[in-house]
């Protein structure tokens, strides 16, 4: 087995599905375009709705990185890039049978981007468990419905500008929350 297979196959579905939609996407056209067989792809995923998942939880955790801990804009900003890099492929997935896996990805990558930001400002306010959960679901929510809505109307480009404008008008809100948070613990 070729050390690279999982990388490979994952590759080649991804390509696929930049190019047609997920339905009709079969196991016989994946392992064909990345030349092994199919026994090869059962041994690395049970299906392709497997696969799916894996992708998108490492296209989620590879937005994260230490330089935007603690900052929701940068979070966002970078799961735009990667969405807009596979524009079609999203399209192709937020039109399937497996929006719902699309959708609980959104909703971890979501609660880790703000879980990201309490854990950082929990560095200088402390907070309640109670207080935690209500950041973190008012949050996520937020985080959850303006991308579902950006993807419902076709993932215009104009997402960045809009987001900036977001971050100005609420700017400082985070922190505020937090230091209230305080108050009540």
């Amino acid at each position: 087995m070729k050390p690279n297979t999982r990388k490979a196959i994952k590759e080649s579905f991804m390509l696929l599905l930049n190019q047609k939609p997920l339905s009709k996407i079969t196991v016989k056209e994946i392992v064909a375009n990345c030349g092994i067989n199919r026994n090869s792809f059962y041994y690395h995923f049970s299906d392709i709705p497997t696969l799916l998942e894996e992708i998108l939880i490492e296209k989620a955790d590879a937005i994260f990185k230490p330089e935007i801990n603690g900052n929701i804009f940068g979070c966002m900003t970078a799961a735009i890039r990667v969405a807009l890099d596979n524009k079609n492929a999203m399209m192709h997935i937020l039109n399937s049978a497996n929006r719902e896996a699309f959708e609980r990805s959104l909703d971890r990558m979501s609660e880790r981007a703000v879980s990201n930001c309490i854990d950082f400002y929990g560095a200088v306010y402390t907070i309640s468990d109670e207080c935690r959960e209500a950041v973190l679901l008012y949050y996520k929510s937020l985080l959850v419905g303006f991308a579902i809505d950006w993807l419902n109307d076709g993932m215009n480009d104009e997402i960045s500008d809009r987001l900036k404008c977001i971050c100005v008008i609420f700017d400082g809100t985070f922190e505020n929350m937090m230091r209230n948070c305080g108050r009540i613990s």
